[in-house]
């Protein structure tokens, strides 16, 4: 039996997200693991892991909203912008609760954020954090992510615990940091927990030890199709089956709409995902990505 399909992984501190794919490959004995997206290895939370067929739609999970508890510690900064860092400049200035809650609520919205040095973007095919390792600095260019929500759960002298909801790409160590300095001090982060990822949230996270103690065909995961519930779905024709898995095109009426992704399916099969195109008034449906086979 081929197992496939997205298991929510609770990542413990001092882990990397390659250890868990490591860890979860090993343990199940499956060469194609792959993760959706980086976390800190100090951080701990949510990592959605995706196994066999499914690596072929990690790319559609890195898009999804992330939600994260996080502290921020003002009084000084760090190199790595986390607890773990060289201290870089002490202040000993510490706003008042007032002016923290209004600097905090400011970055709601779109704004414009600079990737820490620290971090796993590539530049010339070479990772920002070897490079701060070797201990260079290079010019990174701001990029536009979005808050959606800020709630700030509590403010014990220089601590600020807040939840925060955000897309894709938004560094929350980098946030916190930035949140320091509009309040013209020092700071850095010194929690993080990342408590949701698209429709995988903190509470149905497995720990390692479960997955341990879990026989591998009994593990709760989401299937593909499921993952893509997003997209309409299309069910063909049995007959067909053929023509779809080698490539071919298949005639359809203008009542699909032309160029949306629909979730095809045959035979009771789920196939991938493929969109509908009209060239010259004549209407076919052709795959995108194919998800079966290996």
């Amino acid at each position: 039996m081929k197992i496939a399909g997205v298991l929510n992984v609770l990542k413990p501190a001092g882990m990397s997200s390659h250890d868990i794919v490591y860890f979860v490959r090993r343990q199940l004995g499956i060469k194609k693991v792959g993760h959706t997206g980086t976390l800190d290895p100090y951080a701990t939370g949510v990592l959605p892991i995706c196994i066999g067929k499914a690596t072929k739609v990690s790319q559609f999970l890195l898009n999804e909203r992330k939600a994260y508890r996080a502290e921020l510690n003002l009084g000084y900064s760090t190199d790595t912008q986390d607890a773990y860092g060289e201290i870089l400049k002490r202040s000993e200035y510490i706003p008042n609760e007032e002016e923290i809650r209004e600097a905090v609520l400011s970055f709601v919205g779109e704004i414009d954020q600079v990737p820490p040095m620290y971090s796993a973007l590539k530049v010339n095919g070479k990772k920002l954090y070897e490079l701060a390792r070797e201990g260079k600095e290079i010019e990174r260019k701001s990029r536009k992510i979005t808050i959606h929500d800020i709630d700030i759960v509590k403010i014990e002298g220089q601590k600020v615990m807040f939840d925060v909801l955000c897309s894709k790409g938004t560094y929350i160590r980098t946030l916190c940091v930035d949140i320091a300095e509009k309040l013209n001090c020092s700071g850095h982060m010194s929690f993080l927990i990342r408590t949701q990822t698209g429709d995988f949230y903190l509470k149905d996270a497995l720990t390692l030890e479960e997955i341990e103690n879990i026989e591998k065909e009994e593990l709760p995961m989401r299937s593909i199709d499921d993952m893509l519930n997003e997209y309409p779905k299309l069910i063909v024709d049995d007959e067909y089956y053929s023509l779809i898995m080698n490539g071919g095109k298949l005639s359809m009426t203008k009542t699909v709409k032309v160029g949306v992704s629909y979730r095809i399916y045959c035979k009771d099969e789920f196939l991938g995902l493929g969109s509908v195109h009209n060239k010259e008034k004549q209407y076919f449906l052709k795959m995108d990505k194919l998800l079966v086979g290996e």
